[in-house]
């Protein structure tokens, strides 16, 4: 699932090497927290916070199907 979540925001951003990913596992769920460059943060979130949201939907969708729960944070 980590993997997934890095392709996706990496082809979103202009320095797919800035991205880094950290995975904190917890007893009842998972948190990604997404960390990109200052000037790609706008990329990520996208207007109004679609994009931010369709990231979380996808990623919320594949860990229900494997009964995970799953949070995605995106800072800088």
């Amino acid at each position: 699932m980590k993997n997934l979540l890095e392709v996706i925001v990496k082809s979103l951003v202009d320095n797919p090497d800035k991205v880094s990913i950290n995975e904190i596992s917890g007893e009842n769920s998972t948190i990604y927290e997404v960390k990109v460059a200052e000037e790609d943060m706008g990329k990520v979130i996208g207007k109004q916070g679609k994009v931010a949201k369709s990231i979380r939907t996808v990623i919320k969708a594949i860990a229900a199907r494997e009964g995970k729960r799953v949070i995605v944070e995106i800072m800088n």
